[in-house]
């Protein structure tokens, strides 16, 4: 059989075109003409007041935070199943991540489990897409609004997906998205931040280029002038060369993303009725940007053992998301059941905009065969890796 990867980039000739341009154009770094015109192509297609293209999306919620001034000791609800990035960022200020858990049939973050942490410490929530999912915005923010609380959406896997017909990315005040390799729309490594309020994209800006600014820009200005360093800044600015790449991507989300729900829905119909595992649900009012194809293993399937099988055959698997609450960094003194049941049975097969359909049908063939032959009484651990 031959080697199947859980994931590949859709890159080619029109993607090296655009570096060409910019490599003729002398100005490789970061927020040159190719970074701005990016940001614009972002602020247009999400109808947001701007867009800052940054390093990537751990680097957008880390400015996201600062830009909505939190501070050492407050409290941000975050999604639990996710990659760990939102608690990370809070952490990163010297704030405290609580997290909220999720919808067991979604794996999104669950509303009632937010209302029910808020305390008078409480100053925000980061609600996760969902490897691709939108979680529900409509009841998040009646939460926040009652509250006072801002709130951030992490769509690093959700390009392309929407909630009741709006854009994953443009569903709360702040948005964060990705551009890794596996994403639906990649540079390779790369993430923006959206905002609907243009003072939170001018901080963010300024916080990723040092606290100074476009060096691109100050070079031409007639004379010298010398910039001022007057608060801390980083360096989290995405290179003219990967901003060309993303622009090309952004245009062919709707061909790749088209691809991707083929593959969904080819896995629907290969994997449905299987009595061992459960497939990806998706509501009425939201679309999926299938970043990832999860199924959910019975508690009886050996799920190390079925990854074990795959990967032996030459096809790609992972374990899914994770649970953040159990992560040791994080020392949580919480409970999320819901999320450490998914951390401890999601297996991710193949999905990409690069599968063929001769692939999708071994896939499905290989995993029914694997979980079959490895079902029966199992002592996983929570949140064993695959």
């Amino acid at each position: 059989m031959e080697s199947i990867p859980l994931v590949h980039a859709s890159l080619g000739e029109r993607e090296l075109a655009a570096v060409a341009e910019v490599f003729a154009g002398g100005w490789p770094a970061g927020q040159g003409p190719a970074g701005k015109a990016l940001e614009a192509q972002l602020a247009a297609r999400y109808r947001v007041s701007d867009a800052v293209a940054v390093s990537n999306c751990g680097a957008a919620l880390h400015l996201a935070l600062m830009a909505l001034g939190v501070t050492p000791g407050d409290e941000v609800i975050v999604a639990d199943y996710t990659f760990p990035a939102p608690a990370q960022a809070v952490r990163y200020l010297d704030a405290v991540p609580v997290f909220a858990d999720v919808r067991p049939e979604t794996g999104t973050i669950d509303p009632q489990a937010v209302a029910d942490l808020v305390t008078d410490k409480t100053v925000g929530v980061i609600a996760v897409d969902t490897l691709g999912l939108p979680a529900d915005y409509a009841p998040l923010q009646e939460i926040a609004d009652r509250h006072g609380l801002f709130v951030v959406e992490d769509a690093a896997c959700a390009v392309g997906a929407t909630y009741q017909g709006a854009d994953a990315g443009a569903l709360a005040e702040v948005g964060c998205l990705s551009f890794h390799g596996r994403k639906g729309a990649t540079c390779g490594e790369g993430g923006a931040l959206l905002a609907a309020d243009a003072r939170i994209g001018q901080d963010a800006r300024l916080r990723s280029s040092f606290g100074i600014g476009s060096i691109f820009e100050m070079g031409k200005v007639v004379g010298l002038p010398v910039p001022q360093f007057t608060e801390i800044g980083y360096n989290f600015k995405l290179s003219d060369i990967a901003a060309a790449i993303l622009s090309v991507q952004l245009d062919r989300i709707g061909e790749l993303l088209e691809r991707r729900n083929k593959v969904a829905a080819a896995y629907g119909r290969l994997l449905g009725g299987q009595d061992l595992l459960s497939l990806p649900h998706v509501p009425g009012d939201r679309t999926h940007a299938w970043q990832s194809y999860l199924v959910t293993l019975d508690p009886a399937v050996d799920r190390a053992a079925v990854a074990a099988e795959l990967r032996g055959k030459g096809i790609g698997c992972g374990h899914g998301a994770w649970a953040s609450h159990l992560q040791p960094v994080f020392d949580a003194k919480q409970s999320c059941p819901v999320s450490a049941d998914l951390f401890a049975r999601n297996l991710a097969i193949p999905m990409h905009a690069e599968l063929t359909d001769e692939q999708v049908e071994q896939v499905a063939g290989a995993l029914i065969s694997a979980v079959h032959a490895h079902a029966g009484t199992t002592t996983h651990a929570l949140g064993g890796a695959a």
